[in-house]
């Protein structure tokens, strides 16, 4: 198989994985915006950032859901412990009045 034939067989595909890493960057925004309004609630209601019990209940979630769709769920509950340090670290600021 030549350079150009297997140019056209990966670039459609690459193609879709740059839309979903793009969409992915932008659902990550969102959660962060959503964090800074959970950051502002607690901070109104005197509530800590951290709460373990309900960053344990996340990653069980997206782990039971990635063993649903036969996705490695070690490497999905890493990726939604990053998350949530974002979410933290957003909320931390909201709190600290940073934004």
């Amino acid at each position: 198989m030549d350079l150009d034939s297997k140019t056209e067989d990966l670039g459609p595909l690459r193609a879709e994985i740059e839309h979903i890493d793009h969409a992915l960057v932008e659902l990550i925004a969102e959660r962060c915006r959503i964090a800074r309004a959970v950051g502002r609630t607690k901070h109104r209601l005197g509530e800590p950032v951290l709460d373990s019990a309900r960053e344990a209940v996340v990653i069980r979630r997206a782990a039971a859901h990635a063993r649903e769709l036969a996705v490695e769920t070690e490497t999905v509950r890493e990726m939604f412990w990053l998350l949530i340090r974002l979410s933290r670290q957003v909320q931390l600021e909201e709190a600290d009045g940073k934004r």
